[in-house]
């Protein structure tokens, strides 16, 4: 089965537990998913599934944006619900302006240190393996981009927010540190993400729907995002038999309808995505991805 299907993560089960899920349902072994969500937290996982787990590199630097929820007066070794209590547990007394105005700092290019228990790697040993055996853990701060970050409400000791991050960006390490900003702890009591790239929680499914699908392979596929909707910042080009085969032989093609696009999505009929190219001069494209 190949194809890109998007899951609403429930609550409790790692991104892997999904994928595992997901070779059970539909058979498929080869099968990535597009950006780990905690096991806490819930919504849009993309996975890619078959000969399009080849086009996983291009989704890399796709945007997240999240809901979720901030819990003030103690912070956690985790920096999410899920972790130990660490340092004095109070009680603060906030105001959501004051609240509003703390996290206006994380809006932005920032640099923001990883959480502990993360799958950074120290001299090549997971961070989360070496917090887990109570071995120190020192992190480089890395630059992020924080494009949206609202504090929409304010109840009590916690805080409702919507953050859209960058790759690469911990919005657990945000509550962390927006609690060590207000004097009080915090960390991440709830999170979901409604969006990663271009895919939302309208592209989404229950895993409970897709084991109504198992062993359906056709079916399956119908659930997947439309090949050529995907990666749409590439045009899309339907190829004849001499494109398709000099393409998947790692041959430059001549696309002289394509002269100023950096790459093409080539397909060989209306969903059979045949590869993807790369235009080195003029109409000449050069195969970057083959799905033989």
């Amino acid at each position: 089965m190949n194809g890109l299907l998007v899951v609403d993560k429930p609550s409790g089960m790692t991104s892997h537990d999904v994928v595992a899920r997901l070779r059970k349902i539909t058979g498929e072994r080869s099968i990535g998913h597009l950006g780990t969500l905690d096991p806490m937290a819930t919504g849009v996982l993309p996975l890619v599934l078959g000969k399009f787990t080849r086009l996983a590199q291009f989704f890399s630097s796709a945007e997240k944006t999240y809901t979720g929820t901030i819990r003030f007066g103690f912070a956690t070794d985790t920096y999410d619900a899920e972790g130990e209590p660490r340092g004095e547990v109070v009680e603060p007394e906030l105001a959501i302006d004051q609240v509003r105005q703390a996290a206006a700092r994380f809006r932005g290019e920032i640099a923001q240190t990883p959480p502990p228990f993360s799958a950074k790697k120290v001299a090549g040993t997971p961070a989360y393996k070496m917090a887990r055996a109570g071995r120190p853990v020192e992190l480089k701060r890395v630059t992020i981009r924080i494009s949206n970050f609202e504090i929409v409400a304010l109840e009590g000791a916690e805080a409702r927010f919507a953050m859209s991050v960058s790759a690469g960006g911990y919005v657990r390490s945000v509550a962390h540190e927006l609690g060590q900003d207000l004097g009080c702890g915090g960390h991440l009591s709830c999170l979901r993400r409604t969006q990663a790239g271009v895919f939302t929680l309208d592209d989404a499914h229950l895993l409970a729907d897709l084991e109504g699908l198992a062993g359906d392979v056709e079916g399956l596929e119908a659930e997947c995002i439309h090949p050529r909707s995907l990666l749409p910042e590439m045009p899309c080009v339907t190829a004849d038999e001499f494109v398709l085969g000099r393409l998947r032989n790692g041959a430059q093609v001549n696309l002289p309808e394509f002269s100023q696009a950096a790459k093409v999505k080539v397909f060989a009929g209306q969903r059979e995505l045949a590869g993807i190219a790369k235009r080195v001069a003029g109409t000449l494209f050069q195969p970057v991805v083959v799905m033989n």
